[in-house]
């Protein structure tokens, strides 16, 4: 058995946000591109809040490690999420309303060695 904190200090929430947002011709405001990351995290860690792993996450307090990856557009981030379905891993889209658009796409907290190799084409968001 690993010793305690082990485990959780392991864990990661990925959050892949579209980078086309905020470049023309789209041009979205910083704070609004912002919130699409935002809201996308704080809904996979509730829908999946009952998961021993979100748990452990939310545990770590300031030590929680979230990491921002780019999407180029949306067709991207779609693609994405299909993969994760496929592969059973939890996650959920962001879609913003009235514009009925994926935004952004967060897991819930996993090991990162369970999930990065669905993820490893897609860079840091810069």
């Amino acid at each position: 058995m690993a010793a305690p904190g082990v485990a959780a200090a392991a864990l990661v929430q990925y959050v892949v946000l579209r980078g086309d947002l905020a470049r023309p011709p789209l041009s979205w405001p910083l704070g609004a591109v912002v919130a699409q990351a935002c809201h996308a995290a704080l809904a996979a860690v509730h829908t999946h809040r009952q998961h021993p792993d979100t748990g452990a996450y939310l545990a770590q307090g300031g030590a929680m490690r979230t990491v921002l990856l780019e999407a180029p557009d949306e067709a991207a981030l779609v693609a994405l999420a299909e993969t994760l379905k496929q592969h059973d891993i939890d996650h959920e889209v962001w879609t913003e309303q009235p514009e009925n658009v994926a935004t952004c796409l967060a897991l819930r907290p996993y090991p990162k060695e369970r999930v990065h190799q669905h993820l490893k084409k897609f860079k840091l968001l810069k």
